[in-house]
């Protein structure tokens, strides 16, 4: 992601994702965690995140994604996204600090974190469709 903006905390790129399904499109500026160590700190320690940002983890070959909230700080929404580039399923409002495992419904590609509530109140659904 040569030439990217980086992201002022974290230091990683960051990219525009496009969410679109029935309840329109919705534009987001996502940090690129890529490595096993950024995947790995994800959201950790981060006090806030704005409405349309996030972070987005690309799984390159797909496969069975596991997630927890240890030292999240804030709430958040994982989105689960297919091989297809649609939304398999989403854990909303994930607990801070909690440690119970969340999964995709199948193999992902990705995985979208986003502000808690937010893929709620954007009407973001499984079956819509995320590029990056």
């Amino acid at each position: 992601v040569a030439g990217a903006a980086r992201h002022p905390e974290s230091g990683l790129p960051v990219i525009d994702l496009v969410v679109t399904g029935v309840s329109g499109e919705h534009r987001f500026r996502v940090e690129v965690a890529r490595s096993s160590s950024e995947q790995a700190r994800g959201l950790m320690f981060r006090t806030d995140m704005g409405p349309d940002e996030g972070m987005i983890f690309p799984m390159e070959p797909p496969r069975f994604a596991s997630f927890w909230m240890k030292n999240t700080v804030i709430p958040l929404d994982l989105i689960f996204i297919g091989p297809d580039g649609r939304i398999l399923n989403i854990a909303p409002n994930a607990r801070p600090y909690a440690e119970d495992r969340l999964v995709s419904a199948g193999p992902v590609r990705g995985v979208l974190e986003l502000a808690g509530g937010r893929a709620a109140a954007l009407g973001i659904a499984p079956g819509d469709s995320v590029k990056w």
